[in-house]
């Protein structure tokens, strides 16, 4: 898996390309020249300086067809070849793959133009402009359709990521919400507890708890207005997130197991009671990562740690497998960075050096 991911890389896969479709040639090369075969030799020479330009068909499509062209001409003028060949189709589908608009057309035209001539001067064709377009149009609308889909796929997946963050936020906020909303109706049932046991002549204090009192009634009001706005707004059913947190994570690893993924769970430092969100976090930053693993990673063991250090939990889940070719990317990495940033925590992802992935989360914890 780790080679063809190495060879999907850009420059690796265009050299590879070249090596490729340059080695047949060598070897008939020197076969020809040693039978004492001119034409045959002057025909391999002529596509073996075609296939160079193709280092750079990627970052440079308009330079990699005119040098291909310019070889083209030269060979062709000269009467060494008849026509062109397979490099000249590879930089033509490159022209269209990697420009855009107007640029494509204006290049394909001259191009067009060129090989017209090249043709009808130095092959002498009948109608050398229609092979000239149908060798020019048909690799660079190949290209150009295969932009096209590549962008269209792209602006999906962007759009979809941009929808899941969305509904994340949503989520998160009616957790937060959940959480405000407990602390809020304490701090008021307190308040009204302490108007109520206050003698008669403490009127001042009495009015500034009553004040209290209303003030914390009409925040739950807003709130839950708040929520019924979210709610209206989402498309998701009822949140799951509340009750669960941080000492459910053994249980979340029994189910993971359960599910084919080998699993552990391990906790340092002193544990201390979280608050809610942060609770929350928690729980869902291992969930999403194990998921993940689960869907993208073949064969993998997963690890979890759990770390209660100075004014901060750390949460980190490692995983050892290889991920699976053709996976649709998922949107759970965007929720977990949405999530960690309101605790005001940071977030890493990312492959690791031996092998398979890491998740890593720190959240800070408030002193008291």
């Amino acid at each position: 898996m780790k080679i063809v991911r190495f060879f999907r890389r850009p420059t690796v896969f265009d050299r590879s390309l070249v090596i490729v479709l340059a080695v047949p040639s060598v070897i008939g090369f020197v076969g020809v020249f040693l039978l004492g075969d001119s034409r045959l030799a002057q025909g391999n020479l002529h596509y073996l300086l075609t296939l160079l330009p193709l280092l750079i068909r990627r970052s440079r499509p308009i330079t990699t067809v005119a040098l291909v062209g310019a070889v083209d001409a030269v060979f062709v003028l000269t009467g060494l070849v008849d026509n062109a060949n397979l490099a000249t189709a590879v930089a033509l589908y490159s022209l269209g793959r990697y420009t855009i608009g107007r640029t494509t057309a204006v290049v394909s035209g001259v191009t067009w133009a060129g090989y017209t001539a090249v043709l009808q001067l130095g092959a002498s064709f009948q109608g050398g402009w229609l092979m000239a377009l149908f060798l020019v149009a048909v690799p660079v609308g190949i290209g150009q359709l295969v932009r096209l889909r590549a962008e269209l796929a792209e602006r999906g997946r962007r759009e979809a990521t941009e929808a899941a963050v969305r509904a994340e936020r949503r989520r998160i906020a009616r957790e937060l919400h959940d959480v405000v909303a407990h602390h809020i109706t304490v701090i008021n049932a307190l308040v009204g507890g302490a108007r109520a046991t206050l003698p008669p002549e403490q009127q001042v204090t009495r009015d500034a708890l009553e004040s209290a009192e209303q003030t914390a009634r009409q925040a739950m009001s807003e709130m839950r207005r708040l929520l019924d706005v979210l709610r209206a707004d989402g498309t998701e059913g009822p949140d799951a997130a509340t009750g669960v947190g941080a000492d459910r994570l053994p249980a979340l690893i029994k189910e993971a197991r359960s599910a084919g993924l080998p699993a552990d769970l391990t906790v340092t430092g002193e544990p201390v009671e979280l608050p809610a969100a942060v609770d929350h976090a928690v729980y869902r930053i291992v969930q999403e990562a194990l998921t993940n693993t689960r869907k993208h990673a073949a064969g993998a063991r997963a690890s979890v740690r759990l770390a209660y250090v100075a004014s901060a939990v750390e949460v980190e889940v490692l995983d050892d497998g290889i991920p699976k070719d053709g996976g649709t990317p998922g949107f759970g990495l965007g929720g977990m960075a949405e999530r960690v940033a309101l605790c005001g925590g940071r977030l890493s992802t990312g492959p690791r050096p031996e092998g398979g992935f890491r998740v890593h989360a720190r959240i800070p914890l408030e002193q008291t």
